[in-house]
């Protein structure tokens, strides 16, 4: 596991620690999530999870008196109906210091102490993965699949295309983290593949991401080298397939427009994957890429001040934005495309990948549409080429 890093909250576009554990552990469905804090500490990772969470609401009076018995009150409610039940400890919690080993009972109760203040969402993600300790069986059949995370908007799209992509290989599915049951989590298997880089589990031996056409087939030649029975060749034969057909969209398109000039903001994996696709296919013109997580360097500055991204953006004026809705807000002119959260006033339905195959093609499709409705609007666009 990556060493956690304490980060402020002053003004963060990017979800705390607590968030991080509860979007980890919402994904196993056979778990009940308790945010052990007050409602507005429920109601802020309830809105991102996608799936049912509980919470202590705690008021003035338990903060004062202390929390325990509260606490107590909500897992006897939920013990007759989960096997297991994880408590997220947010911040007045965590400075209040109450001890709450009583309430484990026979293990039934996995205590995750991740406040907010302990950093960002990943520092959380990974703190709960070391609570619930993942387990790897030598004789486990399959690959692990990691970087998964309910927060992420491509969360179920990505475990999609990471399971069809092992199926082309003839690759079983050991576990899935963070998209199965808690007892997957006991037999995992010695190699896994990710999604995002951002979120490596750290579980089994990393063979590689599947985050980009390149990544995905050095992957599987990685797995076809150390898991028997891996067929390389239909997903280097896909590869193959959508590299030539991105390459093909992007030359028509460049025939009649010119390349955009883009700036990117998200997770430092998926921001920097999105800038080499479309600086390699589409020539695009990189101007600048805010990563909410990750370190500085190689033309991405790490940052959540929503200030300092503003001024990025205005200052380059672009053509495109890939980002959130903030990013979206800063220049509704440009052509957008939503590549983190939060994504508002649309409907996602479907199950949209970035990683794989399908979500590079996925991801250009979008941009390239985008552009398309940009440069055809009055008083938009760059010259069209004749």
């Amino acid at each position: 596991m990556q060493e956690e890093q304490q980060t402020p909250c002053e003004n963060p576009l990017w979800p705390c620690a607590m968030t991080g554990a509860v979007a980890c552990l919402s994904g196993f469905e056979d778990v009940a999530v308790v945010v052990h804090g007050s409602s507005g500490c429920y109601f802020y990772p309830a809105s991102l999870v996608g799936v049912p969470i509980h919470g202590t609401f705690l008021v003035e009076n338990e903060v004062i008196f202390g929390t325990e018995s509260r606490l107590a009150e909500v897992i006897r409610e939920l013990a007759a109906r989960y096997a297991r039940i994880a408590v997220v400890n947010t911040c007045v919690p965590a400075i209040m210091g109450e001890d709450m080993g009583d309430l484990a009972g026979d293990g039934q109760v996995l205590f995750v102490d991740s406040p907010g203040f302990l950093g960002d969402l990943e520092a959380g993600y990974r703190r709960a993965l070391d609570t619930i300790a993942p387990e790897v069986d030598p004789d486990a059949a399959g690959v692990n699949i990691d970087g998964i995370c309910r927060t992420d908007p491509f969360c179920r799209g990505n475990a999609l295309e990471a399971r069809r992509l092992l199926a082309l290989a003839g690759v079983d599915v050991a576990a899935t983290f963070c998209l199965d049951r808690y007892a997957a989590t006991r037999r995992a298997a010695p190699f896994t593949v990710g999604t995002n880089p951002d979120l490596a589990s750290g579980v089994g031996t990393a063979c590689g991401s599947l985050l980009g056409l390149d990544a995905v087939g050095e992957t599987f030649e990685r797995l076809g080298a150390v898991v028997d029975g891996v067929d390389t060749r239909p997903v280097m034969d896909e590869v193959a397939w959508a590299d030539a057909r991105i390459r093909k969209a992007c030359e028509k398109y460049l025939r009649r427009f010119d390349p955009p000039r883009v700036a990117i903001a998200g997770g430092h994996a998926y921001a920097a994957f999105a800038a080499d696709l479309l600086d390699r296919y589409l020539g695009a013109e990189i101007a600048c890429v805010a990563a909410r997580n990750g370190s500085s360097g190689d033309g991405i500055t790490r940052t959540t001040d929503f200030s300092v991204i503003r001024e990025m953006i205005l200052d380059v004026e672009p053509d495109l934005i890939l980002g959130s809705s903030y990013e979206q807000a800063i220049a509704p002119e440009a052509a957008f495309v939503g590549l983190t959260l939060p994504l508002r006033d649309r409907v996602a339905l479907s199950s949209h990948a970035v990683a794989g195959v399908e979500g590079a093609l996925r991801l250009m499709e979008e941009v390239l549409n985008a552009c398309i409705d940009w440069n055809r609007r009055p008083g938009g666009g760059s010259a069209v080429r004749f």
